[in-house]
């Protein structure tokens, strides 16, 4: 199934070159941009039945995706299952639930994320969820890009692994070459 997702990247553009600022105030030479997947509803409909496929043994009542990322992911999902799916999203900077959306005390949930690196927006989802009561059963991604190296202590599921260097500022060979640095990401960093 592996093959399958990275032929999907591949072909929606999703794989990046170049010199990025990731969520987590790190460098690296390449970015995967899933947005490009759902871009085309044709591979957004592949990648959320995969990763429904892989969840649906966990049994979620409801599937929360955080902002930007989770929404379309969440909503496949949630589809494919047949379940309630919603979203999270920053308020202050802070991970909440709003629009109505909410979760009953022991409802069954599973937490979707299109990439997950240093699972920082999951674990606000996590935090969350805990505050109100939820039950959270599994996490889900498309791509893990963390080395294998996050642990949620919850069951985390993924599509598939890419192992793209990722440098702290300080050491990145990109800026030693002076190559322009870019933040394709939702989520705003203050670099100091």
């Amino acid at each position: 199934m592996s093959t399958d997702i990275l032929q999907i990247l591949k072909k929606s553009g999703a794989i990046l070159a170049g010199h990025f600022l990731l969520s987590s105030g790190k460098h690296s030479s390449n970015y995967v941009q899933c947005a490009k997947v759902f871009e085309y509803p044709e591979y957004g409909e592949q990648v959320g039945k995969a990763l429904a496929a892989i969840l649906e043994k966990y049994h979620p009542e409801v599937v929360i995706g955080p902002a930007m990322g989770g929404i379309i992911l969440s909503y496949v999902v949630g589809k494919e299952l047949g379940i309630r799916n919603m979203f999270s999203e920053r308020e202050d900077g802070i991970m909440k639930l709003r629009r109505g959306f909410s979760i009953r005390p022991n409802e069954k949930v599973a937490i979707v994320e299109d990439v997950v690196t240093t699972g920082k927006s999951t674990k606000e989802v996590i935090e969350l969820v805990k505050g109100l009561g939820g039950e959270i059963v599994c996490i889900g991604s498309i791509i893990d890009r963390s080395s294998g190296k996050v642990d949620f202590g919850i069951p985390f599921e993924k599509l598939i692994s890419l192992d793209f260097p990722i440098y702290d500022p300080k050491m990145c060979p990109l800026c030693k070459e002076n190559i322009p640095v870019v933040k394709p990401g939702s989520r705003k960093n203050i670099i100091s």
